[in-house]
C-alpha cells in the first residue's frame, strides 16, 4: 500500500522590517519641522541683547590693543627654547617692577629666539629691560638682545589699513551675493548676518581683555568668511524652494523655513566639526602657552564661527523673508492662498448637509420633502421648482389597456 504525501505548502519568510526614518531625514522632507522664520522676533531679541552688551563691552572696558597697533618695545634674543623659557623671561622682566607694565608679551620665535614686548620704554627702562633678558637667556651678552621700537603712528595706520580691508571685502561681498542670486536683499540679509558676526566677536575681545594682535584680524577675516559661507547654503536652498512659489501653496516664509530646516543638520555638522579644533587650538594657546597668536587666533574663530553658524539659522533667513514678505507680489500671493483656504474651508462646511432630507416651505406651509439635496443645488433652485421636480408625477396608461 502506498501513500502519497501532500507537497508542503511554502513558507512565507516575514518581510524584513522597514528602517526608520533618522531625524535629518525627517526635517529635510518636512516630518519635522521647526518654525525658526515665524519666531523671528525673539531671534531679533535675542541678537539686540548680544549686540548691546558687545557695544557696551567696547565703549566702557575698550579693547586690549597690541603692540602693533598702540605702540611699545620689541626685544628679541637667541636662547635654547625649552618648555620653562617664556615663564623664566617673562619672571626676570616682571622682577624689575617697572611702572604700568603689567602687561608683556613673551613668545619663543622657533627653537631658538625668544621675544619680548612690553610699552613703549625709556633709555633706562630698556638698559634694565635688556639686561635682564640677557640673564634669564642664560648669561648671554646684553648686546645680544636686539631693540626696536614700535611707534604708534605705525599702529594707527595698521588699524586704518584694516578697516578700509574690511570695508571693501563688506562691498565686494554684497556684489558677488547680488550677482549670483540675483536678489539685492539676499546681499543686504547676509551682510547684515556678517556685521553681526563680527561686532559680538569684538565684544567678547573687549569683555575678557584678550590683546587685539594681527593674529586676531586674521581670525576675524576667516570667521567672516566661514559665516559666509554658511549663509550662501541657507541661501542657495531657499532660492530652491521658492523658484515655483506661484504655483505652489507656501508663502515665501514657509519656503524660507523650510529650507532653514533642510539645512540644519548640515549646519549643525559643519559647525561643530569647525569648531572642536578650533577649541584645541584655543585651549592650547590660553592654558599650555598663555600668550602669543595661538590665543588671539584661536578666540577669533571660536566666537567667530558659533556666531556666524547663529545668525546664517536666526538672523539672515528670517530677515530675507521679511523683506521679501514686505514686496506687492508677495502679498498678493499670500491673499490668493488666503482666498484658496477660505473655499476650502466654505466647502468642508457645506460637506456634511449633503444626503440629508430638506423640507422646503412656500408661503403658508410645507409643500414636500426633497430627499438627496446636493449641497450645490441648494440657493440655485426656488421652493417650487423643487417641489415640482419631486412631486410625483400622473402616469398616462396606453390605448390597450384601456380597452382592457
Amino acid at each position: 500500500m502506498s501513500t502519497t504525501s501532500s507537497p508542503e505548502a511554502p513558507v512565507e519568510k516575514p518581510a524584513p522590517p522597514k528602517k526608520k526614518a533618522t531625524f535629518a531625514h525627517r526635517l529635510y522632507t518636512g516630518e519635522v519641522e521647526y518654525d525658526f522664520v515665524g519666531k523671528r522676533k525673539r531671534w531679533y531679541i535675542l541678537s539686540g541683547v548680544l549686540l548691546t552688551i558687545s557695544l557696551l563691552a567696547i565703549a566702557i572696558l575698550g579693547l586690549n590693543l597690541g603692540i602693533e597697533f598702540k605702540g611699545g618695545a620689541d626685544f628679541t634674543a637667541p636662547v635654547t627654547v625649552t618648555a620653562g623659557t617664556t615663564d623664566q623671561v617673562r619672571t626676570a622682566v616682571e622682577a624689575l617692577h617697572l611702572p604700568d607694565n603689567d602687561d608683556i608679551s613673551v613668545t619663543t620665535i622657533g627653537d631658538g629666539q625668544v621675544r619680548v614686548q612690553t610699552r613703549t620704554l625709556s633709555v633706562d627702562e630698556v638698559t634694565q629691560v635688556k639686561a635682564a633678558i640677557a640673564q634669564a637667556a642664560g648669561g648671554i651678552n646684553v648686546d645680544e638682545v636686539a631693540y626696536s621700537l614700535i611707534g604708534a603712528s605705525w599702529g594707527s595706520m595698521i588699524t586704518q589699513q584694516a578697516l578700509i580691508a574690511l570695508v571693501v571685502f563688506l562691498v565686494l561681498v554684497s556684489l558677488l551675493i547680488w550677482a549670483y542670486f540675483r536678489n539685492y536683499k539676499m546681499a543686504i540679509a547676509a551682510v547684515v548676518a556678517l556685521l553681526h558676526d563680527l561686532v559680538v566677536t569684538v565684544g567678547i575681545y573687549a569683555l575678557v581683555g584678550f590683546s587685539v594682535t594681527p593674529a586676531t584680524l586674521i581670525g576675524v577675516l576667516t570667521i567672516l568668511g566661514y559665516s559666509l559661507y554658511d549663509t550662501v547654503v541657507v541661501f542657495d536652498k531657499v532660492r530652491e524652494n521658492v523658484a515655483d512659489l506661484k504655483n505652489s501653496r507656501f508663502t515665501y516664509s514657509e519656503a524660507a523655513n523650510a529650507a532653514v530646516n533642510q539645512v540644519l543638520i548640515r549646519s549643525i555638522n559643519t559647525t561643530i566639526l569647525g569648531v572642536l579644533p578650533v577649541a584645541a587650538l584655543t585651549f592650547t594657546g590660553v592654558f599650555v602657552l598663555g600668550t602669543g597668536p595661538l590665543k588671539d587666533l584661536g578666540l577669533a574663530l571660536l566666537v567667530g564661527m558659533i556666531a556666524g553658524a547663529y545668525s546664517s539659522i536666526f538672523i539672515a533667513a528670517p530677515m530675507l523673508a521679511q523683506m521679501k514678505e514686505a514686496e506687492p507680489e508677495m502679498r498678493e500671493h499670500r491673499e490668493r492662498l488666503a482666498r484658496r483656504a477660505q473655499r476650502h474651508e466654505a466647502k468642508e462646511a457645506v460637506a456634511p448637509v449633503k444626503n440629508k432630507a430638506v423640507v422646503v416651505h412656500d408661503g403658508d406651509g410645507p409643500l414636500a420633502e426633497v430627499e438627496e439635496i446636493e449641497p450645490e443645488r441648494l440657493g440655485l433652485v426656488s421652493a417650487n421648482e423643487l417641489a415640482r421636480q419631486n412631486r410625483q408625477q400622473p402616469q398616462r396608461s396606453t390605448r390597450a389597456k384601456r380597452k382592457k
